[in-house]
């Protein structure tokens, strides 16, 4: 006797087909599972046999064996377990064996046949999408999984919810997507006093997802400045919603499997090793800057982090993809983020007030902010001094404008960009490069011509002179402007060449 069903291995946001076979054969009473399992799936037979017993079902005086097919893909997690249950309950003539076959199953079970949610119910989804079969899933995994309306989904709590769904005796309705969620309590930029040109430089980054470097002393209001960044950001459109939520899926971060519109705010902390930043550990799983992605990520205290993090932002700035390489696997995640950093501007953190300063300066400066390498530092598209705040300043009303106002004009840039790289794959101006930059963002002659004379004096990259082309391109959209001219340039070149921080 034998019968088979399906389910998934995840490899990053992929979820690549797995068979899983079962074949009730003479010989000595055995439970063998092959397939290249790991230690959870390998621990599936107590779980699924006990389960089965729970319900009164006897594993048969045979060599039951299970086979998880392709036998060399690494099989990883404990979501193997209802589709082995369901291959055996087929193979035994419980569940019919049509009907288990056109379902692509995941989930954990208990030992009394409960199913427990597992990690990557909206991936399986979309792979059960793609094989143009139903999705089986526990009933806390079917509010995620349900957003796929392109395959049907059934959640159960307990493995008899299967047996009686299958066998036609009480049939499950589908599952219904869960709630789409937005944050309603994000702090004001208008509560920030003074700093406008650090706002100012805030909403050209936010208008093209361009990457930020804030300097000041401590206290300056760099942290309260970027805490305010996600209440000017325009909400995910509904394919960027879909690629985040998939990764957020891979790591438990779907709130009773609603999806949120809101783009990720990550802000680790400076001791976070590579594997938390970049992506890995156990199963290769995604890092801070996937979990960015479509979003922001914050990272504070900016050359306090290990030399080796930072150095491994240079790539994925670049591409937007990550690929975690591994002896025995290789995992790819996308990563297209917005990195907004904030630095003092030396050890002790005074270096522009004599008064404070430490006796090094202002050799300390040069020394704690040459920890940022210069080709890390050139991908930075933004460089922004933020000055000490005075105490008048404090006293004074608020003069900027509100996060729903300055949102308001950051969704009208995008929308511009979005009707102008229609068609292109490409999502905002911090993607142009090559021909499209030539075509898009080239200024007039006497944008030209600054720039040039720009370039000459501060010696700037090809890198740093593109990236001036990307932020006069975004300062033009914000202006409503269709072409980039000479006070758009000069704009972008003044947040190039600040005075703490080198060209």
């Amino acid at each position: 006797m034998a019968a088979r069903t399906y389910t998934v291995a995840f490899q990053g946001v992929d979820a690549r087909e797995v068979e899983v076979q079962c074949a009730l054969t003479p010989g000595m009473p055995a439970f063998s599972i092959v397939g290249l399992p790991d230690k959870a799936v390998s621990e599936a037979r107590e779980r699924v046999r006990t389960a089965l017993s729970a319900m009164s079902i006897a594993l048969p005086s045979k060599r039951i064996t299970i086979n998880l097919s392709p036998a060399d893909l690494p099989k990883e997690g404990s979501h193997f377990d209802l589709p082995i249950a369901m291959a055996i309950l087929a193979a035994l003539g419980i569940l019919p064996e049509d009907a288990v076959e056109a379902t692509v199953a995941l989930g954990e079970l208990s030992l009394d046949g409960t199913l427990v949610p597992v990690l990557g119910a909206l991936p399986a989804a979309m792979a059960a999408a793609e094989q143009e079969r139903s999705l089986l899933c526990p009933a806390g995994s079917g509010a995620e999984a349900a957003w796929v309306d392109a395959t049907r989904v059934v959640a159960a709590e307990t493995l008899g919810e299967v047996v009686r769904h299958y066998t036609g005796q009480v049939p499950l309705e589908p599952a219904t997507a869960g709630k789409v969620s937005t944050r309603r309590d994000l702090p004001d930029m208008r509560d920030v006093k003074g700093q406008e040109r650090a706002k100012r430089a805030l909403e050209v980054a936010a208008a093209g997802r361009h990457h930020v470097l804030m300097v000041g002393t401590p206290g300056s209001g760099k942290s309260m400045l970027a805490a305010r960044l996600p209440g000017i950001l325009p909400p995910l459109s509904a394919m960027e919603a879909l690629e985040t939520s998939m990764i957020h899926s891979l790591s438990g971060l779907l709130d009773a499997g609603g999806i949120s519109m809101d783009r990720p705010f990550r802000e680790p902390h400076h001791t976070a090793s590579m594997a938390a930043i970049i992506g890995g550990g156990r199963g290769a799983k995604p890092g801070e800057v996937s979990l960015a992605h479509n979003g922001v990520l914050f990272m504070d205290e900016f050359p306090e982090f290990p030399r080796t993090v930072l150095e491994t932002l240079r790539q994925p700035i670049e591409t937007g993809e990550v690929m975690i390489a591994r002896a025995n696997n290789h995992v790819k995640y996308p990563c297209r983020f917005m990195l907004v950093a904030a630095a003092n501007p030396c050890k002790c953190g005074y270096l522009s007030d004599a008064a404070r300063a430490c006796s090094r300066a202002p050799a300390c400066g040069e020394d704690y902010l040459g920890r940022i390498s210069g080709p890390l530092m050139d991908r930075f598209d933004l460089r922004v001094d933020v000055p000490p705040v005075t105490y008048a300043d404090l006293d004074l009303p608020a003069t900027w404008d509100t996060s729903a106002t300055i949102a308001a004009r950051v969704a009208a840039a995008r929308d511009v960009q979005a009707a102008r790289l229609d068609g292109t794959g490409l999502r905002a101006n911090a993607d142009l490069s090559g021909a499209a930059l030539d075509a898009l963002a080239m200024p007039d002659d006497e944008g030209r011509a600054l720039l040039t004379r720009v370039a000459d004096r501060f010696g700037l990259s090809a890198r740093g002179y593109h990236r001036v082309l990307r932020v006069a391109r975004t300062i033009a959209d914000l202006d409503g402007s269709a072409d980039v001219r000479k006070p758009h340039v000069a704009e972008a070149v003044s947040y190039r060449v600040g005075a703490l921080t080198p060209v």
